[in-house]
């Protein structure tokens, strides 16, 4: 498996990985997250032009992950990472997640954020697997603080979530 920088002509890959990777919700009793559409190939080329996307490939050099990232508050934030459940349970996140932290070192940058559901196996629980830390939601900076708000505009407090952090 290899991580590398994200090509434009991938960007519908990704989008087509993040609907098979949400399907997971259903099982769960959350279809309105399986059913939620992935960002538009517009926003996705935001991304790759900014060199915060990256996937991980097979063998043939196909994508079977993703990650994407922003800059928000002085960190690296997690937008989405999302792996093809023909490739979950295998390593792949948490692969993008150690790369995404080398690039962050490599930069300067103190830490990575993310927001996620709490009570998702393979969301709050995992990502303290790797290294991330529950934030309190009272003290969050300012660019975290909008990201929950846009968040809860868009219904997902519908179920518990919280941001995270893991210091690099």
């Amino acid at each position: 498996m290899r991580i590398r920088s994200v090509r434009l002509d991938e960007l519908p890959a990704l989008q087509d990985i993040e609907r098979a990777a949400g399907q997971c919700f259903r099982d769960i009793g959350m279809p309105e997250i399986a059913e939620d559409e992935p960002l538009p190939l517009g926003e996705l080329a935001r991304y790759h032009h900014a060199g915060l996307a990256w996937v991980a490939t097979d063998d043939a050099d196909a994508p079977i992950a993703y990650l994407i990232a922003d800059r928000v508050d002085g960190n690296l934030h997690v937008e989405q990472v999302s792996v093809h459940p023909d490739s979950a349970r295998r390593g792949v996140g948490r692969l993008l997640l150690d790369h995404l932290a080398a690039h962050a070192r490599n930069a300067g940058v103190p830490a990575l954020t993310l927001t996620t559901f709490t009570q998702v196996p393979w969301n709050a629980p995992y990502y303290r697997r790797c290294g991330f830390e529950l934030m309190d939601d009272n003290r969050l900076p300012p660019g975290l603080r909008r990201i929950r708000e846009r968040e809860a505009a868009h219904g997902l407090d519908r179920w518990p979530r919280a941001c995270m952090r893991r210091e690099l």
